[in-house]
């Protein structure tokens, strides 16, 4: 089979799926073994069963051993392969040897006739749960390999009687078949080559399978790293998209920044880990907040974040939920200070500042490095609104912009609620911008 390339990621996740898949084989394992004892509880001979039981069990412990192994650091890919060939060479051994218990006097080579050979199969298809295309030949080799050792063992001995089908009548056919030690090396050599077919095709199916688990295992991976930064309704979007990204394009949307006003004093007067522990419970409130509201993560800077509603694809509600969501953040932080224990948090302020206009959005970066950027006029002016939150002594700065675009898309009753809360204030001049502007701030 030609050589399967992935990367790192890929193989983790493959390997992954391979646990999983080889605990619900030895459970599945487990199950077959249980069957198999019920079954032949009824159909042998009494105290038959009490060796049959003996061998389920040695069975039952080497998929024990091979799952307890393989899950293990200093696990080889060869261990897989001795398990494999134990396995094949147990049931060729059961299948083949003569029950000690039984209490019935008859020749080695009858036990060919009752069609033992079907076990096999059961453990074949406990090794298409491993993914391994190559564990899966491997097993059917192993299979034909102790099986025909077998079936050698008793062509060699005393008394065995074997005939050539083109070489015989029909009359000698019949009266050496109705001999106990008669052996059919026609169908012998039809159960190897039927089990090496069925090896090949349940290789190739499971090659396919691996391919599609890998895919699977890659688009959940992206999925969740899509789910940190959008809402849940744009990571399905972007999740079915190849490289949505690549071409740069225009759009409106609304740009919140939010910063934690004197937290560099608060970090200076207490532990790294202190500080590590509040910037994550904040970042978790704020992020909450965005996603609530169908918001996009842009990144966390520092003891802030900039998110953005509109990206990467716009709505007609983005400026309504971008009005909601600074509400919600302003309201969220006030009550986690209430209801918080850590010691000094009553100095520290969320300021926000929020824009809503025209952006570029689209990958930067390197061939080897991309990242989603949101740029443009409108981020700056949102920066530069939470930025004077410090100088107006307010902490949120609406700008007019978005609260035109919020009664634009979204009816009189609907926003009111929103509007409500805000109150216009006088013009600003914002730093390295020319001309004044319109504001409003949150009550």
């Amino acid at each position: 089979m030609p050589s399967e390339k992935y990367d790192h990621k890929q193989l983790r996740s493959l390997e992954m799926e391979q646990r999983e898949a080889q605990y619900a084989a030895l459970k599945g394992r487990a199950v077959a073994l249980l069957a198999i004892g019920l079954l032949v509880t009824p159909l042998v001979p009494w105290p038959g069963p009490l060796y049959l039981y003996f061998v389920l069990s040695i069975f039952a412990l080497l998929g024990w051993g091979a799952w307890f192994v393989g899950n293990k650091p200093w696990t080889k890919v060869w261990h897989q392969y001795a398990f494999v060939t134990a396995d094949f060479a147990l049931m060729s051994f059961a299948l083949i040897y003569p029950n000690p218990l039984l209490p019935l006097d008859y020749p080695p080579q009858l036990i060919l006739r009752y069609g033992n050979f079907i076990f096999f199969f059961v453990l074949l298809a406990g090794l298409t749960y491993a993914y391994q295309p190559r564990l899966v030949l491997w097993g059917g080799l192993s299979a034909a390999f102790w099986w025909s050792v077998g079936v050698f063992w008793l062509l060699k001995m005393p008394g065995t009687v074997r005939l050539s089908p083109n070489d015989s009548s029909l009359d000698e056919q019949l009266i050496a078949f109705a001999t106990p030690t008669y052996i059919d090396l026609g169908t012998r050599v039809q159960e190897i080559g039927v089990l090496l077919i069925v090896s090949g095709l349940l290789a190739l199916a499971v090659k396919r399978s691996r391919a599609v688990a890998i895919r699977q295992a890659t688009l959940a991976r992206e999925k969740a790293n899509l789910s940190r930064y959008f809402s849940d309704t744009t990571a399905e979007l972007l999740a079915g998209k190849n490289n949505p990204f690549s071409q740069p394009r225009e759009q409106n949307c609304a740009v919140i920044f939010a910063d934690l006003v004197a937290f560099t004093t608060w970090s200076q007067q207490h532990s790294p880990a202190l500080t590590i522990a509040l910037l994550r419970e904040v970042h978790g409130l704020l992020g909450g907040v965005v996603f609530k509201n169908n918001g996009t993560l842009d990144k966390f800077i520092g003891d802030g974040l900039m998110a953005t509603f509109g990206t990467p694809e716009p709505s007609d509600n983005d400026a309504p939920n971008a009005l909601s969501a600074t509400i919600d953040m302003a309201d969220a932080f006030e009550a986690w200070k209430q209801s918080n224990s850590i010691p000094g948090i009553e100095n520290l302020t969320l300021a926000i500042g929020v824009h809503y206009g025209t952006v570029v959005i689209g990958d930067i970066g390197s061939r080897d490095r991309l990242e989603f950027a949101v740029l443009g006029d409108t981020v700056n002016v949102a920066s530069r609104l939470e930025a004077a939150t410090r100088q107006t002594g307010c902490r949120c700065l609406v700008s007019a912009d978005l609260v035109a675009a919020a009664e634009q898309q979204a009816s009189p009753s609907d926003i009111s609620k929103y509007t409500n809360r805000l109150e216009p204030h006088a013009p600003i001049t914002l730093r390295g911008r020319s001309g004044e502007t319109a504001v409003y701030v949150l009550r």
